[in-house]
């Protein structure tokens, strides 16, 4: 298994609740600064992250994502 961060710009207030909606999403929650929320993603292969933040990307709201994949 692969896991990701996903940090989300978004200026609607209940972004993280939406994030919890995909798939490969196993937590999320509000943060402070640059960017309003984050996802930690899980999933089978590297080659499953571009889908994981497509899908987060096409949330009504998001404006902005910047992935960062755990290393090993």
């Amino acid at each position: 298994m692969v896991k990701a961060v996903v940090l989300v710009q978004s200026p609607k207030k209940l972004i993280a609740v939406k994030l919890k909606r995909v798939k490969s999403v196993y937590e999320s929650f509000p943060v402070s600064g640059q960017f309003d929320a984050v996802a930690v993603i899980e999933v089978e292969n590297l080659s499953k992250i571009k889908d994981a933040t497509i899908n987060i990307q096409k949330i009504h709201g998001v404006e902005r994502t910047e992935t960062m994949v755990q290393i090993q």
